[in-house]
């Protein structure tokens, strides 16, 4: 079981399934929505992808009409992103996993 959350650690997640891919994207959307020349990010299955607290702090927001990137609105971390034709997959954002605040 992975666990993950944004920086403030008002919004928590599990991943139930295996990393088996990470790439690291730098088009120029995720050079801005990150604020870094690149982010590191894994598809996963959304089936095994749960909010597990503060999903009253999740704000989503498409830069392009076929995809949708998902962050905390209280501290801005960017926790995945998804299309709209490939619902079955979120591309998460690794830079979530693990954070201490997530142990809280």
């Amino acid at each position: 079981m992975h666990k993950g959350s944004c920086l403030c650690g008002r919004v928590r997640y599990e991943y139930s399934g295996g990393i088996d891919e990470v790439s690291m994207c730098h088009c120029k959307q995720c050079q801005k929505a990150q604020g870094s020349a690149f982010v590191a990010v894994a598809p996963i299955l959304s089936e095994g992808f749960h909010i597990t607290e503060g999903a009253c702090y999740l704000k989503e927001y498409r830069a392009s009409p076929n995809k949708s990137r998902v962050f905390c609105a209280e501290c801005g971390s960017p926790l995945c992103s998804a299309r709209d034709d490939r619902p079955e997959v979120k591309r998460l954002r690794l830079g979530t996993l693990g954070y201490p605040r997530a142990a809280k």
